[in-house]
């Protein structure tokens, strides 16, 4: 890691910004090398870094002077002002939220799966990268070991997404409704279009203009083509965003058309190839897939693998991902691959 490395993270006190605090300190980078940044309504306050702890700063146009990397853990429509601010600062930008994931100027990166755009080989418009969403990771990092060993027309994904997809404000408002309903009152949704709490609701975000597919669903297919354009092979994402009363984690379940059939135990083994799944799918010990089983583990757990007789180029399987702490571990790793850059 590069000396006197100076890193700042916008969105501190948010679900991901304390992920992404936690990621640094678990990587050694020391607290001095750190600065933690949020809105008025944050400053001044407080978030652990290991057994210390940083004081928030406000973010503005003229704060991340000096720094090299900004890791922007943010509502779009704040990094679409912060993201060009940090830039003409100098630093090095990853943006988490969905605000560049359509800008074909911007890179869009997924660690793991081509981290190799952030080196010093490539070159790139500006200084700003981007992430794709975690539905959207968490399905490339499944389809790629299909992709590579069967090959792989389409996916189809449901995902339950936990309340925490809507960061600290889903979180509180999931605790409220649950704890009104629980008393016999009926809850008023504000994060979410319904009320969440002993619920699912089929929309996740907006729904894009003019069509039946919300924002969410679209960046799927989108981010997908955009990852998979540069291997000349373009397998089609898409599916139905669900909101769910769980607090943290999503759940996945994917259908995968492939090329050729393939037997269930060559799909298995093809999964463990891939150094971003654990798979965990022994069903009849009750083994699979959990979200309560995947907080705080990198990894995006894969089970309950099943083939269709009658349509054997078929498979289907359940998948589940701590979305904040992925969510952080690709701020940070792609933030420490930038830093590698010259200045």
């Amino acid at each position: 890691m590069r000396e006197n490395l100076r890193i700042g993270v916008v969105g501190a006190t948010g679900v991901v910004g304390r992920e992404v605090l936690a990621a640094l300190y678990a990587r050694d980078v020391p607290m001095e090398q750190v600065q933690a940044f949020g809105s008025e309504r944050s400053k001044g306050l407080e978030v652990e870094y290991g057994e210390d702890t940083l004081e928030v700063e406000l973010a503005h146009a003229d704060a991340f002077k000096g720094l090299h990397v900004v890791l922007l853990a943010t509502p779009a429509e704040a990094s679409r002002k912060l993201a060009p601010a940090a830039q003409a600062a100098g630093a090095w930008v990853v943006d988490a939220s969905n605000a560049f994931r359509s800008d074909g100027n911007v890179p869009l990166i997924l660690p793991g799966f081509n981290t190799e755009a952030l080196g010093p080989g490539f070159t790139f418009k500006g200084r700003v990268v981007c992430l794709p969403g975690i539905i959207t990771s968490a399905t490339v990092h499944l389809v790629e070991p299909l992709r590579r060993a069967f090959g792989v027309v389409r996916a189809q994904v449901t995902a339950l997404m936990g309340a925490s997809s809507a960061g600290v404000r889903g979180i509180s408002e999931l605790e409220k409704q649950t704890a009104d309903l629980l008393s016999g009152r009926e809850p008023e949704p504000q994060a979410f279009p319904h009320r969440v709490g002993f619920n699912l609701v089929p929309q996740v975000g907006g729904f894009m203009v003019n069509s039946p597919w919300t924002e969410e669903e679209g960046g799927w297919t989108l981010e997908a083509a955009r990852l998979f354009a540069a291997l000349g092979e373009v397998p089609v994402l898409a599916g139905t965003a669900v909101q769910v009363p769980t607090f943290h984690g999503h759940g996945l379940s994917v259908n995968v058309q492939l090329k050729k059939p393939a037997p269930v135990e060559q799909v298995r083994a093809a999964l463990k190839t891939s150094p971003a799944l654990k798979v965990l799918d022994a069903p009849g010990e009750r083994i699979y897939p959990m979200p309560m089983l995947v907080m705080s583990d990198p990894a995006i757990h894969v089970g309950r693998v099943r083939a269709f007789p009658q349509a054997p180029e078929w498979v289907t399987l359940f998948a589940s991902v701590d979305n904040a702490g992925r969510a952080a571990s690709h701020l940070v790793d792609a933030g420490l691959k930038l830093s590698e850059r010259p200045a």
